[in-house]
């Protein structure tokens, strides 16, 4: 199967399979960061971006360029154009748009045609606290992916996501819900913080087919093994580990996508040491 013909869910199993790797690299150019040959360069979030991509794409199974980064600056045509370069480039790979979109009726029309035609991902990052009519239509097409918040990688989380309902907490809810009457095509993963381990792993007992796009590797600290062994599918695989800071900047100078590889290939094997310690025996 091409992976023009391979729906997301598809193509990202075939990376975990056959490349091996869980890793993905969040694209979020910040142009304070940047290598300074890229000062005043009206394409310097392209240019950064495109040498990362073509540094690291045999080393992940995803890239999750993230929207506000570029639409900041008025920047959405490198944007397409990054993502474009991806599609051409390196086809295997699919790209998650990180957008967080949550909106009703015609509005999230909108925002699904924005993330899939306009900009050509094969999955976005939604809000689903206004409900199955806020993701319905990114799933019209059965090509493409959603990952859900669910229980995020960052402190404040807790606030809401803690809250108990009918005996429940609510990321407890939203992760049976998309296990079950939510994702009547497999369409649907999960967005759940590798900061917080044991509630990864119950996200994982709720949903144990669905994947699980995970932050928090990286710059932020979170335990890796941890991680792993609460989060890897029966199948020893199911997770999207994202890192971005820590490979994007992991160099300042001429070389900075080397670097980003160096740093991209650390991760990516030491995940697939730990996966294989922690994976289940055939």
């Amino acid at each position: 199967m091409s992976a023009n013909a391979a729906t997301f869910i598809e193509r990202l199993q075939t990376r975990w399979r056959d490349h091996r790797t869980l890793l993905c690299v969040g694209l979020d150019p910040d142009t304070v960061r940047l290598p300074a040959h890229f000062s005043g360069r009206k394409d310097a979030l392209l240019a950064f971006c495109r040498d990362i991509v073509d540094a690291t794409a045999d080393l992940v199974c995803a890239f999750k360029p993230q929207v506000a980064y570029f639409s900041a600056l008025g920047a959405e045509d490198q944007l397409e154009t990054l993502i474009g370069h991806i599609r051409a480039r390196h086809p295997g790979v699919p790209v998650i748009l990180d957008a967080k979109r949550g909106d009703i009726g015609p509005t999230a029309k909108q925002y699904a045609r924005e993330a899939f035609e306009r900009y050509g991902a094969d999955a976005v990052t939604l809000s689903p606290l206004m409900g199955y009519d806020s993701i319905e239509p990114f799933l019209a097409n059965p090509f493409h992916g959603a990952f859900l918040l669910c229980r995020t990688s960052n402190p404040g989380g807790s606030e809401l996501q803690q809250l108990v309902a009918d005996g429940e907490p609510l990321y407890e809810r939203i992760a049976r819900l998309a296990a079950t009457q939510w994702n009547a095509n497999g369409q649907i993963g999960l967005v759940v913080g590798a900061t917080f381990p044991q509630e990864l792993g119950r996200v994982r007992a709720l949903a144990p087919r669905l994947p699980l796009l995970v932050p928090g590797v990286g710059a932020q600290g979170a335990d890796l093994q941890a991680a792993l062994r609460a989060g890897l599918s029966s199948e020893g695989d199911g997770l999207i580990i994202n890192s971005s800071r820590a490979i994007l900047y992991a160099g300042a100078g001429a070389s900075f996508a080397q670097q980003a590889r160096q740093a991209a290939q650390q991760l990516r094997d030491q995940i697939e040491a730990l996966r294989g310690s922690l994976a289940p025996r055939a």
